[in-house]
């Protein structure tokens, strides 16, 4: 037996084990995210489900200043687990869990307070607004919880506890089914009913999570705190690539909002929705997986084990090669089913979503080596690496798709802006796993 669940010669059978909790949490919150789309969709309307696409954007910022503190912490506490350094591992995290509670109080009392200027600013049309309005409102009220369920989620996996958090993002996700039935359809909430059901969803992990840490006498738990700049800086550095992330899918939302508006009106924001939605349900497969193996990376190269990490290394590209093929023909495959899910046959919500399906799911034969090459650096430390490679792919090539394609494609230049920047960033990906493999051990 290992005292640490990082410490093992890992073999394929044995990293897929420790990782796939993970790629099932990040399924079924991806799942649960859906389902909320989903009963908007039809028992509210498409109106209703563009209007969450307009909003999005302030959900992306939180998310990646969760993602942020969690994947860039997750680096600086796994490599001192890897070095002995066990109290500082405890100390840190305390910091950070009380770091991502506060951040979340600041968004929730800034968006209430600016709620209708931010709702106006992120395009909403008049026909938009209310739904808008009622949806962001609810949720800022979670935006505390939404935080502290993400640093959790991440931290369930370096604290040796994956199942755990898989376990818990299942009763979220059952969770936000029932309440989204309740709230939506026998309450008639409508919309609000929706946020509702998602907030009590993001209540559940933070809760539980809180309870775990204070009571866990394992590798990692609550401990005094220590107020350390230099550990927050860092944290904040290194998941710098995750802020990017966040911050460039919140911009492109916009974009694609606002192009989709100009060429297809509400009906061609609800497509975008559509698409968006089922990239993000997808990818989580991808997440997932480097979420899972992020910590066993980082105590790898904190131990210096060259030949352990090494060995990981080649596992996790043939896992995210067979997953890429996997999604890639899942995607072709299932588009019409899954655009038939938001919008019923006939409707021209589902003409346009329908057209476009095709050509977007080229994109995931490319962005899981992406995703995971990100993650890697992430993981290994480098978070100046990991930011500009996630600011590439969510920001800087994608924007100018966006920007440009549509005024010679129309709306088929909205579709196809994403595989043509995941490919285009596939081949960077490459590049820098060559050129920094003997500095990384990998």
């Amino acid at each position: 037996m290992y005292d640490n669940a990082l410490d093992q010669k890992w073999d394929a059978a044995r990293l897929l084990r420790f990782a796939f909790p993970t790629v099932v949490m990040m399924l079924f919150m991806g799942l649960y995210t859906i389902v909320d789309t989903v009963f908007i969709a039809r028992a509210v309307g498409t109106d209703a489900l563009s209007a969450v696409n307009v909003v999005c954007p302030v959900i992306n910022i939180t998310v990646g200043l969760g993602t942020m503190l969690a994947a860039g912490g997750n680096a600086v506490i796994s490599r001192e687990m890897g070095i002995g350094q066990k109290q500082e591992a405890k100390e840190d995290f305390t910091l950070l869990v009380i770091m991502a509670a506060v951040i979340g109080s600041v968004i929730f009392a800034v968006g209430e307070m600016g709620l209708d200027g931010i709702v106006s600013a992120l395009g909403a049309s008049d026909l938009l607004f209310p739904y808008c309005k009622a949806y962001m409102g609810v949720l800022l009220l979670f935006m505390p919880a939404n935080m502290l369920q993400t640093v959790f989620s991440n931290l369930f996996v370096t604290a040796g506890r994956p199942g755990l958090g898989f376990g818990l993002s299942v009763l979220a996700g059952l969770a936000n089914v029932i309440l989204d039935y309740i709230f939506i359809v026998l309450c008639g909430l409508g919309i609000r009913g929706a946020a509702l059901g998602t907030g009590c969803g993001y209540c559940i992990p933070a809760a539980v999570g809180g309870v775990f840490f204070l009571q866990n006498r394992g590798s990692l738990s609550f401990t005094g705190l220590k107020w350390k700049w230099k550990i927050i800086r860092e944290s904040v550095v290194n998941g710098s690539s995750e802020m990017v992330g966040q911050l460039a899918a919140a911009v492109t939302t916009f974009l694609f909002n606002i192009t989709m508006m100009e060429l297809a009106g509400e009906d061609g924001v609800a497509a975008v929705t559509i698409m968006i939605y089922s990239q993000f349900l997808l990818n989580t497969l991808y997440i997932g997986f480097s979420m899972g193996v992020a910590p066993v990376i980082g105590f790898n190269y904190g131990s210096r084990d060259s030949t352990r990490q090494k060995k990981v290394f080649r596992i996790c590209m043939g896992v995210v090669t067979a997953a890429s093929l996997l999604v890639f023909g899942l995607s072709m495959l299932g588009g019409p089913w899954a655009v038939g899910v938001f919008a019923p046959d006939g409707a021209e919500v589902h003409r346009i979503a329908a057209e476009g399906f095709p050509v977007f799911s080229w994109s995931f034969l490319f962005c899981g080596l992406n995703i995971f090459t990100s993650a890697m650096f992430t993981a290994l430390s480098n978070g100046r690496v990991s930011a500009v490679l996630s600011f590439l792919r969510t920001f800087g090539l994608l924007t100018g798709g966006i920007l440009l394609l549509p005024r010679f494609c129309g709306v088929m230049g909205v579709w196809l802006a994403v595989p043509i920047a995941e490919g285009i960033m596939f081949l960077v990906s490459v590049l820098c796993l060559i050129l920094y493999r003997k500095r990384y051990l990998y």
